[in-house]
């Protein structure tokens, strides 16, 4: 099967599965939603959205955290792993956000990516969740699932987001991204379906018996 007849297929199964992508971080406004795609890293959706449900009510623009400092949003973070780090990122990117472009996040990846503490992925989820811009946020996860339904043999997560672009088409990216990301939380996990059991899996490759490795991002 080749990847586009694959494509085709995956997305009729996702869309049946997730025809509605709810955002899974819960956020107040555009700066919310990036600081909590910041604090994501390497973290839960369900731990952030479990501390910033004290933070937004109060604190939600880029002068209460500049007002704040790094040692007290420590104190706000300090649930969420490598919060020192993140805290950091925080207080600069709110201080760069004022200086720079009036206290509103930028509609460009260029911009966004010039932040403290955001990279592509980040500018990816917020170009896309925030200004319904289509981009295709391709994180391990996503990296980990692409790889074993052959859709591609990339070493990086930067080579299998220009393959995934590729393959679908522009206007189902955003969607798809989040689908991917539901899929393999419920069906496709990393250490129960191994390749082999989930329906992407099976429709992909029928004939596999051995569990899929994975070349690491």
């Amino acid at each position: 099967m080749d990847e586009k007849k694959k494509a085709k297929k995956i997305l009729k199964i996702l869309n049946k599965i997730y025809p509605t992508t709810p955002i899974p971080l819960n956020h107040t406004s555009k700066f919310t939603l990036l600081m909590s795609v910041l604090l994501s890293a390497q973290c839960t959706d369900l731990n952030v959205n479990n501390v910033t449900k004290d933070i937004y009510p109060k604190y939600n623009k880029p002068e209460h955290f500049v007002k704040l400092g790094r040692k007290k949003i420590e104190k706000l973070i300090n649930r969420i792993g490598i919060f020192r780090i993140k805290a950091k990122s925080i207080y600069l990117m709110s201080k760069q956000l004022l200086e720079e472009h009036d206290g509103k996040v930028p509609k460009t990846f260029e911009e966004l990516e010039k932040l403290p503490g955001v990279g592509h992925k980040t500018a990816s989820v917020v170009m896309s969740q925030g200004f319904g811009i289509p981009a295709f946020a391709v994180d391990t996860h996503i990296h980990r699932l692409a790889q074993r339904w052959g859709l591609t043999n990339g070493k990086n997560v930067i080579q299998t987001e220009r393959d995934l672009k590729r393959i679908f088409p522009k206007k189902t990216w955003s969607k798809l991204h989040l689908q991917i990301i539901f899929y393999g939380r419920e069906f496709c996990k990393a250490r129960e379906c191994y390749g082999l059991t989930c329906k992407i899996c099976t429709t992909c490759y029928p004939k596999r018996k051995s569990p899929f490795i994975i070349k690491k991002a």
